[in-house]
């Protein structure tokens, strides 16, 4: 099956979309890559929906992506006599390190790393930014605050900290549980959540040993104020728009999505842009406006892939949401102005022999008007070149391995196909030609042109481009 758009759709499971019959259909309506969230998932179900998703990648012989998000970190505020309890405007609320319930003066925080980090003048945001306090004095034992913003608190409820470094890592114990567990059923993609600085990765990755590849969810601050190093430690980023929405002025957001995108474009990394897109059909069975030019400004940025999280996961429509983003997506991408923009974003090549060979391959396809650029990729390096030069043609990427090609099929503009390797030159272009017609990329006396590696079987050695004419004598599989 092939995709008739670049972008690539995420879509997550849940509740509403968890059965193989409907898993099937969503991929049908248009998702490439499923995710499953753990903050809601145990580790049974998450090994039947892997189980799942396996038998549909089987029956529609498509390459699938599988992207299991971690929880991490959980700040909240301890339990209140009464439940809940309603300030003042400019009253003193202490939040301090005594279990006892709470009331309209204090609340326990369990969390004693922010009591010793919170200075005066921080801020902290309370259920997702309803009440706004600001810290006026800290101890190490209790942050006294000011109430600045919102008047109700109840048990429970979430703590984000703008202005604070927090001293903790982004995995959890159960974060490092359900990491081993994910690992296990052979994931393709890890989401690592409360990422504020470029270490923050470091356990995942020496964890994961390659087995899976990790995205850095970008929702905080401190984050963003450390993207480029971030950005140089992660295989991928997800531009976590709620959580960035809380922490930072909802007027920035936009621009910084656009920041995030256009620096993961550079250097070479799948951007996936995350949450509320068609928040609308999560009960409605069509999105507004509004959230039709949300999807559009990130297809027209040259997101690698746009995603649905309760829409798809718990919503009333799931399939007509991934249907929906689908006719977006293909919309914008047949406009007459999206390749200007798109042509207008890029970068220049890195002096690497894949950077020149990609940079080359676009550039001779756009030129000749060839049908389609043809990568073999061992490790996926190829390919993430080849989609860094976002050509105006497709890219096929033809692994041998197939968990190259499910982490492949995030991204932007690549149809994955996993292919045993060529024996030999030859063999190697008649393979890519066939391919080529077999998928719906070229019709006999059509060009391509084909990137690999010479000698072949060797990761990084991407040096070789070859034109080659589909012959009359390729004859596609029936």
């Amino acid at each position: 099956m092939r995709r008739s758009r670049k972008v690539k759709i995420l879509a997550t499971i849940g509740p509403a979309s968890s059965s193989e019959d409907m898993l099937k259909k969503l991929f049908e309506a248009g998702a490439d890559v499923f995710r499953i969230n753990m903050s809601h998932t145990d580790h049974e179900l998450m090994r039947t929906l892997v189980g799942r998703i396996r038998t549909v990648e089987k029956a529609v012989g498509r390459p699938i992506g599988i992207l299991a998000d971690l929880q991490g970190p959980k700040l909240r505020v301890g339990k209140f006599a009464n439940g809940k309890e309603t300030l003042t405007l400019g009253q003193t609320f202490t939040l301090d390190n005594n279990p006892e319930p709470g009331n309209s003066t204090r609340v326990y925080l369990p969390h004693p790393e922010i009591l010793r980090s919170v200075e005066a003048g921080h801020r902290l945001l309370i259920d997702d930014g309803k009440l706004e306090l600001k810290a006026v004095e800290s101890d190490g034992e209790a942050i006294v605050c000011t109430v600045v913003a919102g008047t109700s608190i109840s048990d429970k409820k979430g703590v984000s900290l703008p202005d604070t470094d927090l001293p903790v890592g982004a995995l959890t114990e159960k974060d490092r549980s359900d990491l081993d567990a994910v690992l296990a059923t052979g994931v393709d993609w890890v989401a690592l959540s409360f990422v504020q600085r470029p270490e923050d990765l470091a356990e995942a990755r020496k964890i994961a040993r390659g087995r899976a590849l990790i995205m850095a969810k970008i929702e905080k601050p401190q984050a963003v104020a450390r993207l480029a190093e971030i950005i140089e430690l992660s295989d991928a980023l997800m531009v976590a728009r709620g959580d960035l929405g809380v922490e930072m002025p909802l007027e920035a957001v936009p621009g910084i999505q656009k920041q995030i995108t256009r620096a993961a474009r550079r250097a070479g990394k799948p951007v996936v842009i995350a949450t509320q897109m068609l928040e609308s059909m999560i009960t409605a069975p069509v999105p507004t406006r509004a959230e039709v030019s949300d999807v559009s400004i990130a297809v027209f940025e040259g997101a690698d892939a746009v995603m649905l999280s309760a829409e798809s996961a718990a919503g009333a429509y799931p399939v007509e949401a991934v249907a929906m983003m689908n006719r977006i997506a293909s919309k914008v991408e047949t406009d007459p102005t999206y390749a200007g923009i798109i042509n207008a974003q890029r970068s220049e090549p890195e002096a690497t022999g894949a950077d020149a060979i990609s940079l080359a391959a676009r550039e001779i396809a756009e030129t000749l008007k060839l049908s389609a650029i043809i990568s073999y990729t061992a490790s996926g390096t190829t390919g993430l070149r080849a989609a860094r030069e976002r050509p105006q043609v497709p890219i096929v990427a033809l692994s041998p391995i197939v968990n190259t090609a499910r982490r492949l099929s995030l991204l932007w503009g690549t149809h994955c196909v996993v292919s045993p390797d060529a024996i030999d030159l030859d063999d190697m272009v008649d393979r890519a030609c066939r391919i080529a017609l077999d998928e719906g990329f070229g019709k006999p006396g059509d060009r391509v042109i084909i990137t690999a590696g010479v000698p072949l079987r060797t990761p990084g050695s991407t040096n070789m481009l070859r034109i080659a004419y589909i012959g009359s004598d390729v004859q596609a599989r029936r």
